[in-house]
C-alpha cells in the first residue's frame, strides 16, 4: 500500500512541475512579446577628410561622448538615450587649426533614430539626423 502511495505522490509532483513549466513559458512569452524597448539614437562620427580629426566631442541633452582621434576613412559608433530636450553641438581639433565648433539638430526626450556627422576636407561637417517614426521635431 505504501509503495502505491509513493508512486501517486511522484505522479502528482510531476504534474505540478509540468504545470509550473508551462506557466513559466507562458509568462516569458508574454514578457518577450510585450516589446520592452528603449528609444536610442545610433550615432556615427565619420572622417571623410584627408587629415586626422582630434579630440572630437559630441554634446547632446544631458550628456556627451567623444573620441580621441578619427583618422581619414575611420568611423566611430555610439548609442545613447536622449534625456531632456536640447541642441547637439560638436567640437573638434585639426592639425594647425584652432578648436572648431558646429551646431547640430535639436533632440527631444524619447527620440529614436540615427545621427551621422561626416567630416569633410572642404567645409564644415555634415549632419544627418533621421528620427524613426516621422519627421524631426
Amino acid at each position: 500500500m505504501q509503495v502505491l502511495a509513493g508512486a501517486q505522490n511522484r505522479e502528482v509532483l510531476g504534474w505540478w512541475k509540468m504545470r509550473a513549466l508551462w506557466i513559466g513559458i507562458a509568462v516569458a512569452g508574454c514578457l518577450l512579446s510585450s516589446g520592452c524597448h528603449s528609444a536610442m539614437i545610433t550615432a556615427t562620427l565619420s572622417n571623410r577628410g584627408e587629415t586626422p580629426v582630434r579630440l572630437v566631442e559630441l554634446d547632446y541633452p544631458s550628456a556627451s561622448f567623444g573620441v580621441q582621434q578619427l583618422k581619414p576613412g575611420e568611423e566611430y559608433h555610439y548609442r545613447f538615450k536622449v534625456i531632456g530636450n536640447g541642441a547637439t553641438k560638436l567640437t573638434w581639433s585639426q592639425p594647425s587649426k584652432a578648436d572648431q565648433n558646429s551646431s547640430g539638430p535639436v533632440l527631444h526626450e524619447g527620440d529614436e533614430g540615427t545621427l551621422t556627422v561626416t567630416f569633410r576636407t572642404d567645409g564644415p561637417p555634415l549632419w544627418d539626423y533621421r528620427r524613426k517614426g516621422g519627421d524631426a521635431h
